[in-house]
């Protein structure tokens, strides 16, 4: 959602706040897209500090459903986030995506929300979700949940050494 932010740069020391929905369904993050289950309204507090310098200020919680690291059941993840921040209007738009090494979410004099907390959310995700902290994981060779059932798959392993040993046993084995 675009918030316009020209009113505020009529008067310094103006300040307004404004509370909008997150129009972002799925979050495109590092390592995969994970869709929003459920979003709080985002409120965005903006003041005019004098010299075309801006304070963003605001914060929203955020629910997404991201796989289990081990097993990939979906897991809901919640975060709630606060960002501060200070933009200084006199510097480009392409400047500022450099020094901060991510999207901007400010074109002009347009703040752009969902990519506001998209950046949050960038910052603030772990770096992997468990569904629970004694997951076992999927069974490396059929695939098998192991928190739901077991597998009938060989476990032992082997030595890598003798993999070509293996091989020609496998060769002579009669189907």
């Amino acid at each position: 959602m675009l918030i316009n932010l020209s009113e505020v740069f009529t008067l310094e020391g103006k300040e307004k706040t404004w509370e909008v929905p997150l129009d972002m369904e799925t979050f495109k993050g590092t390592d995969g897209k994970y869709p929003v289950v459920t979003s709080e309204p985002i409120r965005i507090t903006v003041k005019n500090l004098g010299n075309r310098k801006l304070e963003v200020t605001g914060g929203t919680k955020v629910t997404l459903a991201i796989p289990c690291a081990r097993c990939l059941e979906p897991v809901e993840y919640t975060s709630e986030l606060e960002f501060d921040q200070e933009l200084d209007m006199k510097v480009s738009d392409d400047d500022r995506v450099k020094d901060l090494d991510e999207q901007s979410y400010l074109t002009g004099y347009n703040l752009d929300a969902d990519q506001l907390v998209g950046n949050e959310l960038t910052l603030n995700l772990p770096m992997k979700v468990l569904c629970k902290e004694d997951c076992k994981g999927i069974c490396n060779r059929c695939g098998a949940n192991l928190n739901v059932e077991t597998c009938d798959c060989d476990t032992r392993s082997l030595d890598p050494r003798m993999a070509v040993i293996q091989d020609i046993f496998k060769q002579f084995k009669e189907v």
